[in-house]
């Protein structure tokens, strides 16, 4: 098996409508396109203008716990895509009695990209996925 070639990813801008939210990822070559559902959306742009929050949101919470079990998040990486469906890995790591875990888990990138916005973490993802991507043009 060959090992995979990563390329990190820019977080372009968001597009929002009623029913759908867009995240514009890319390279400086090719950009392309992840559609979610408006409730990421509006965490996004949340997360980008630091608007205040009354009560946290799922990826606040999701902050808090791996503060409080000291975990850090090292990247995202979206490693396949299937018709229009992105698939990513979300990698963590912790370190405990003086050794190192890492944790690689299924995600989808609408949750992962929320995180890494958060944490200032890389979003990279396969030679074959920015291949197989549909291109955005302006």
């Amino acid at each position: 098996m060959l090992p995979m070639e990563l390329i990190q990813l820019s977080f372009d801008k968001i597009m929002q409508t009623r029913s759908y939210t867009v995240i514009i990822l890319g390279t400086e070559s090719k950009r392309f396109a992840i559609y979610t559902d408006p409730g990421i959306g509006k965490c996004l742009q949340m997360y980008l203008t630091g608007t205040e929050r009354i009560r946290p949101l799922t990826h606040d919470l999701m902050e808090s716990i791996f503060n409080g079990y000291e975990i850090k998040i090292k990247q995202v990486v979206i490693n396949d895509i299937q018709d229009t469906i992105y698939f990513a890995r979300l990698f963590l790591e912790q370190d405990k009695d003086g050794l190192r875990y890492i944790i690689e888990t299924d995600a989808r990138p609408s949750d992962c990209i929320p995180l890494a916005l958060k944490f200032n973490v890389p979003v990279y993802c396969t030679r074959q996925v920015l291949e197989k991507a549909i291109a955005i043009e302006e």
